[in-house]
């Protein structure tokens, strides 16, 4: 297991607000990966950002070190000055090995996230590694880590209480937003149509919210998002020039740089001074922080939150022992598994030996004679030797597998 390798930089180490720089730009991602896979002559990467952690999880026979990340974060383009650079890798978490899977199980089932039993990291994690997958940056060995991080993840959540009454960012924004006791007919501005704008919606939309326009930079999912709520959809261009009025401003992009700027902010009011609210859970922050100083806001952010996850983690702690439980079991159950898989691909020409040794005995050792029984005879030799090769198959197997992980 000494390929798995994990560089992560996480909220326990870096605070939110600074933590988005190393978000990268989600137009050339899949580009910035492959060009880095290559340089460094790594197997197999995929890239994972979420509120509150950048993660790189590589198949590496390759030394994964400080100077390796620092390597790492130069050819990856990010745009950090030598001091910021100097600054993350100081706070950065390097895995390796068995201890690499125990933090990627940690981080699927949320003991590693700001908020102890929120669920949307596990679909954050898959959805990281499926994009990497469909762009050829990952194969076999990431995908059998990623198979043992899941159903580790499923039965945390399964066999604990540690999501009972789950209380997740957008959980915890949305009622800081219900407290704020906006109308049902508020006219709400959705940003970005990804995963936690659709989650957070799913709460508006329960609460009987009504009023929608969502931007997104793809207008197809702004559309989607859109219809399910009985909204307008916009491309992102066009919100410097929308004219509708808020009353509420929902955003969360992968944008490197502020998206609601004075200028932007000042336009959307179109006139109107009452205060108004903005929920951004981006990181980095959409909302620049000009805005704040200018305007009067209700501003809900992830990094305002982060008592409320304190109190959280308190609540779960007893949780805590059965999750890192399970873990240990699926991680006892992966390294078996490891060692099985050594032994199949050690032993998968086997069968085309048996089949080989087969036919050259019918075929050319004992050709005369097997050509002068009668039918029947033949027959019956069929069935006598494709048993006992169906036997020279699997029992070898079977006992390499047992004389391995018994010994």
């Amino acid at each position: 297991m000494k390929y798995l390798k994990v560089i992560a930089f996480t909220h326990k180490q870096i605070e939110l607000k600074e933590l988005g720089k190393l978000v990268l730009c989600q137009e050339n991602i899949t580009e910035k990966l492959h060009a880095a896979k290559g340089h460094f002559g790594i197997d197999e990467i995929f890239y994972l950002s979420t509120c509150n952690r950048v993660e790189f999880v590589l198949s590496t026979q390759h030394k994964v070190d400080r100077e390796f990340a620092e390597a790492f974060l130069t050819e990856m383009q990010m745009g950090l000055c030598t001091h910021s650079t100097q600054t993350f890798l100081d706070a950065a978490s390097i895995y390796e090995g068995q201890e690499a899977l125990n933090h990627l199980l940690r981080t699927s089932c949320s003991l590693e996230s700001l908020i102890v039993g929120e669920k949307e990291i596990l679909a954050q994690l898959r959805k990281a590694y499926d994009d990497c997958r469909e762009a050829g940056l990952t194969a076999d060995k990431l995908r059998l880590v990623m198979e043992c991080v899941v159903k580790g993840a499923k039965e945390v959540y399964t066999h604990t209480n540690i999501s009972k009454n789950p209380i997740s960012v957008v959980s915890l924004a949305y009622r800081k937003l219900k407290d704020l006791k906006l109308c049902s007919n508020a006219r709400v501005l959705i940003i970005g149509a990804g995963e936690t704008n659709r989650n957070i919606s799913k709460y508006l939309q329960k609460h009987k919210f009504s009023n929608f326009s969502v931007f997104n930079r793809t207008l197809s999912k702004a559309q989607q998002l859109a219809d399910d709520l009985g909204g307008e959809a916009f491309e992102l261009h066009e919100l410097k020039n929308f004219k509708g009025g808020f009353d509420a401003i929902i955003t969360c992009t992968s944008a490197v740089e502020p998206i609601i700027t004075t200028e932007i902010y000042s336009s959307l009011l179109n006139g109107e001074t009452g205060k108004k609210t903005i929920v951004d859970l981006a990181i980095p922050n959409d909302t620049a922080p000009e805005v704040l100083e200018q305007f009067d806001v209700n501003f809900i952010e992830v990094h305002s939150l982060n008592e409320i996850a304190k109190k959280n983690l308190q609540e779960r702690y007893q949780e805590l022992v059965h999750a890192e439980a399970i873990i240990e079991q699926n991680i006892a159950e992966f390294l078996v598994m490891l060692k099985q898989r050594r032994i199949e691909l050690a032993m998968r020409q086997v069968p085309e030996k048996i089949k080989e040794i087969r036919n050259n005995a019918v075929n050319t050792v004992f050709a005369d004679e097997v050509q002068s029984l009668d039918k029947e005879s033949r027959e019956i030799l069929e069935k006598v030797i494709n048993y006992m090769e169906k036997k020279y198959i699997s029992v070898p197997m079977i006992m390499a597998k047992d004389i391995l992980i018994n010994n």
